[in-house]
């Protein structure tokens, strides 16, 4: 069996890498009395896997670890143990068991729904260029790939865009996320900008608050939904 994890992110650790949370997870995997399936060879270690790598500086709701387990072990349990194992700025949100041919969240994910909050002048001006961007059908801007910049249509990978009109700087996103075709937010934003004739925002904080999945109609729904045991 497996056991999804959802856990976040809060902002007194949201400089912490990517790398060093793995080994933070790994870490308080060893602290639990939970029977955790190890991998084999000379290095053992939990056999464990992310959905999505959070960016160092982002803060989040919404992560999914899922841990492979030697033997069965309730919910409930499994939820007490890593609550126990990791400090506060990590909580444990939910827990989830599936089964072992179950396709890792990895592999489901389709995109991300995050809160950004954006500081400096720029700002209006910014969110001003939301609507004539979302009227347009392809928007194409240079963004980075394990193999370099590349041109990229991040129009079609914007499926939510939209200013709060109660709070100042506050926008919501949802943008692809996927092995084939992510959109960043800082990308959405220096793109909005730069659109806008602005300079880009003095700060900007990225807030993920929820990670996607299509189900069979093609709509998006949580990806902890797609945990079935």
């Amino acid at each position: 069996m497996k056991i999804w994890f959802r856990f976040g992110k809060k902002n007194r650790l949201r400089y912490v890498s990517h790398l060093d949370l793995q080994r933070f997870m790994q870490r308080a995997l060893n602290r639990t009395e939970l029977p955790i399936a190890w991998s084999q060879g000379f290095n053992p270690h939990p056999v464990m896997s992310f959905a999505s790598a959070l960016a160092m500086g982002w803060t989040s709701d919404y992560e999914i670890l899922e841990v492979k387990m030697a033997q069965d072990v309730s919910v409930d349990e499994a939820i007490q143990a890593m609550a126990s194992a990791l400090p506060p700025d990590l909580p444990v949100l939910e827990a989830r068991v599936t089964n072992d041919k179950s396709p890792a969240p990895m592999a489901l994910l389709q995109a991300a729904d995050y809160i950004l909050r954006l500081e400096g002048e720029s700002a209006p001006a910014i969110a001003g260029a939301i609507g004539p961007y979302l009227a347009e059908e392809h928007v194409i801007a240079m963004r980075k790939t394990k193999t370099g910049e590349k041109e990229a249509d991040i129009r079609a990978m914007t499926y939510g865009l939209a200013a709060d009109p109660t709070e100042p700087g506050r926008f919501t996103a949802r943008l692809a996320l996927t092995e084939r075709a992510t959109l960043k937010p800082d990308l959405l934003v220096r793109t909005l900008a730069q659109r806008a004739g602005a300079s880009e925002p003095e700060d900007l904080r990225v807030h993920r608050v929820c990670l996607l999945a299509t189900d069979a109609s093609g709509q998006f729904a949580p990806l902890m939904e797609f945990a079935h045991a």
